[in-house]
């Protein structure tokens, strides 16, 4: 072998390792370049490799009160992207309502101030997928109040008929700390959803790792016209059957595209905030969507 090519296959060998070593490191961001899946193609992604704002062409942000009686105000300056990561932070911060109406029944409207502050990312409008393998890999914060979710909801019909799959979602029930799955459709009651949800309480993870929770792990949906399944670390965690998600009127809110939101509410579900240290981060490496050839 000649000098140069074997110069050159030590940086080939040198520089596999170093993607290997990023890509296997569970506590930093991965640089490495989305891997290849037999049988799909990546179709999207954002790898949030770069300092500042999310980018405009693929995320918009929810803004003031939105859902759920939560305690944060959503506004963009919670949600800036550094050191290959998307940092969504949850400060305690007070924040006038700009809408502010003490007489509204209203609870958008007759709270006078926020007293966290937080932010919500989505895709509506911009990116939306019907079907694939949506992979990412993120963070999550567990103390009191911690909120956060991956989820996706359809692009036509008013909630929740239009169909929503929680790829994550990281709360309380009954004070205990649990990751959940949820696909959720509409009933005959219109605003009354039908959710199909798998628990794990967070001691099932923590138990034998310790670390689990410093750690970056991957959430992912697999989704045909059959099921959606739902994955943490490539093991199962809910298979839901597209037989089944059926609407009152019989139309099926997952046979039709979908658009993606990454948030961190803070409070409600979340648990009670008073105590925690702030702030509460939720940390996203990549989003990677991918569609069968």
């Amino acid at each position: 072998m000649s000098t140069q090519k074997y110069i050159a296959a030590i940086l080939i060998v040198l520089g596999s390792q170093t993607i290997f070593a990023q890509g296997s490191n569970a506590y930093q961001a991965d640089f490495s370049s989305p891997k290849l899946i037999s049988g799909y193609k990546l179709i999207w992604n954002d790898e949030f490799n770069k300092n500042g704002k999310p980018k405009e062409a693929n995320w918009k942000y929810e803004k003031g009160f939105v859902r759920n009686k939560e305690m944060q105000w959503y506004q963009p300056d919670n949600a800036n992207c550094k050191n290959g990561l998307l940092v969504i932070e949850g400060r305690r911060e007070q924040i006038k309502n700009t809408r502010y109406n003490a007489d509204s029944s209203d609870w958008r409207l007759n709270r006078e101030y926020a007293n966290f502050t937080s932010a919500s990312i989505q895709t509506k409008g911009l990116k939306q997928w019907q079907f694939g393998r949506f992979e990412i890999r993120a963070r999550i914060d567990t103390t009191h109040g911690s909120w956060p979710a991956i989820w996706t909801l359809g692009v036509n019909g008013r909630w929740p008929r239009n169909g929503e799959v929680d790829i994550m979602e990281f709360y309380r029930i009954k004070d205990t700390a649990t990751i959940l799955a949820n696909v959720a459709w509409g009933t005959r009651e219109p605003t009354v959803a039908k959710w199909h949800t798998e628990t794990k309480p967070l001691t099932s993870f923590t138990a034998n790792n310790p670390d689990w929770v410093k750690k970056f792990h991957i959430w992912r949906m697999d989704w045909n016209k059959d099921s959606v399944n739902l994955f943490l670390d490539d093991a199962l965690l809910n298979t839901t059957l597209l037989s089944q998600t059926l609407n009152a009127d019989g139309t099926n809110p997952f046979l039709q595209p979908h658009f993606l939101l990454l948030n961190l509410a803070i409070g409600g579900n979340g648990g009670n905030p008073s105590a925690s240290t702030t702030p509460i981060k939720y940390e996203v490496d990549y989003v990677r969507v991918y569609q069968k050839k």
